[in-house]
């Protein structure tokens, strides 16, 4: 695998000095006694986040408003360049992060996914990797009659047909991610896996959701099912564990809840796991105080961002083995 340790261009930092919001290092420099901080972001920047006409300015700025240090993005398209100048950031694929990227890896297949390897100040290295399933055809919707923007797909009503429909969509694609995550990452480092899944979690659809009227049912939705199995921690739903009280909507800021055509629901993760990782936060990034924790208006895209804070316990043995390569 190839080094890739990505440098921001002379233009880079002249967009990055002229933007008075962009700060390349942030004040808390992420260390807490033996512990490290860090945030992680996923964000689907819809056409290359300049939705609506709005500039990449609007996704940089989200960005620190979130405080985030690793960024895996959706939908960027060609654009992470020049977000990546925008920040002063390092960058490689889909991933931005302000902390050096060491070694990187993409999957096979139509489409493939990507990790990266950072190294974090305390000199201890983590991994991060992204997500973006195939929607259609998107049980959620099928289950509610629902169009969606898309071509109709046969409606169905039992839990049973949304978890097989949902495990022929997506299932092949997590299996890969997963099998990508394990030919690169070390187990015992940190790892993050953060997308638009496109697929509600079981943690949501619950009978308590479904009795509030969140959704039409309880459905044990297999995505974030072979998540869990494979070890990975849902970050919101650790920080938020009721899910009708805090549902984390993060599609769509575009759609009133009453919209005809679509459901509103949670579809962009942050998961993690790792020996002496711990999530502490997890915020909503959005278009107003109503749906987010942190604002940005105008909101530069279809889904709202979410990013997690976490503690990285200073691991003795990991770092002599990571200072030795």
């Amino acid at each position: 695998m190839k080094k890739s340790i990505h440098t921001m261009t002379t233009l880079g930092r002249v967009f990055a000095v002229a933007l008075a919001f962009v700060t390349p290092l942030h004040a808390e420099n992420e260390k807490l006694g033996e512990e490290s901080i860090v945030r992680v972001m996923t964000y689907n920047a819809c056409r290359g986040g300049t939705y609506l006409g709005q500039a990449l300015s609007q996704s940089a700025k989200m960005i620190q408003l979130a405080k985030a240090d690793i960024v895996g993005l959706q939908e960027i398209g060609e654009n992470v360049p020049k977000l990546a100048n925008l920040l002063a950031w390092n960058h490689w694929g889909p991933f931005l992060s302000r902390y050096e990227i060491v070694d990187h890896a993409q999957g096979m297949g139509k489409r493939p996914w990507y990790g990266i390897k950072v190294k974090l100040p305390s000199g201890q290295h983590a991994y991060a990797f992204n997500a973006h399933l195939p929607n259609p055809p998107n049980q959620a919707y099928q289950l509610l009659g629902l169009k969606g923007g898309y071509r109709t797909y046969p409606k169905i009503d039992t839990e049973e047909e949304a978890i097989a429909g949902a495990k022929k969509a997506r299932g092949k694609y997590i299996s890969r991610l997963l099998k990508l995550i394990k030919s690169f990452a070390l187990t015992d480092d940190p790892i993050f896996v953060v997308g638009d899944f496109n697929e509600p979690s079981h943690l949501d659809w619950t009978e308590a959701a479904a009795k509030a009227g969140h959704h039409p049912m309880k459905v044990s939705f297999p995505t974030s099912l072979m998540m869990a199995e494979a070890g990975f921690t849902d970050s919101y739903r650790t920080i938020h564990p009721d899910e009708v009280a805090k549902p984390g909507l993060t599609w769509s800021p575009v759609y009133e809840p009453a919209h005809p055509d679509h459901h509103l629901m949670r579809i962009d993760y942050v998961y993690f796991k790792g020996k002496g990782v711990k999530v502490t936060g997890s915020k909503i990034i959005g278009e107003d105080k109503e749906h987010a924790d942190i604002v940005v208006a105008p909101y530069p895209s279809d889904h709202r961002a979410v990013v997690a804070t976490f503690t990285l316990a200073k691991q003795a043995d990991s770092m002599k083995l990571n200072t030795s390569k």
